[in-house]
């Protein structure tokens, strides 16, 4: 298994794919590393020779911001955001959507998994 970043990518999937198992890199940027390091995209990244690796490596450090260096970019800007108690740092304080979904309904992944009250149920009829 090829190592790049501390991260160990798969074998058995070509090397354009492999590359996206890397926190920060999509599709668009695997085939830019592929085409920047003079590698053949299609090739498994088994077969991929060490200097062809290094060359991703320092491709990867020098160029892009991925892995660890990215995942503290992210977590500095949401402390920021809560830290100034914008609005959507005070959503992301609260553990709601941030970015303008409802949240009457399907709000779950961030809201987690329903808290029933007791006494909502509906009204009787009083005649």
């Amino acid at each position: 298994m090829p190592r790049l970043l501390g991260v160990d990518i798969p074998n058995n999937r070509a090397a354009v794919v492999s590359l996206t198992y890397l926190f920060g890199v999509g599709p668009h940027t695997a085939r830019e590393l592929c085409r920047k390091a003079n590698i053949n995209p299609t090739v498994k990244a088994r077969d991929l020779r060490e200097d062809e690796v290094a060359r991703l490596a320092v491709l990867l450090d020098n160029e892009y911001i991925v892995e660890g260096q990215l995942r503290r970019q992210v977590n500095q800007n949401i402390a920021r955001l809560r830290e100034i108690a914008c609005y959507r740092g005070l959503r992301h304080r609260k553990g709601l959507p941030v970015r303008g979904q409802r949240t009457k309904t399907n709000a779950r992944t961030r809201k987690g998994p329903k808290k029933t009250v007791a006494g909502k149920k509906g009204v009787k009829d009083l005649r």
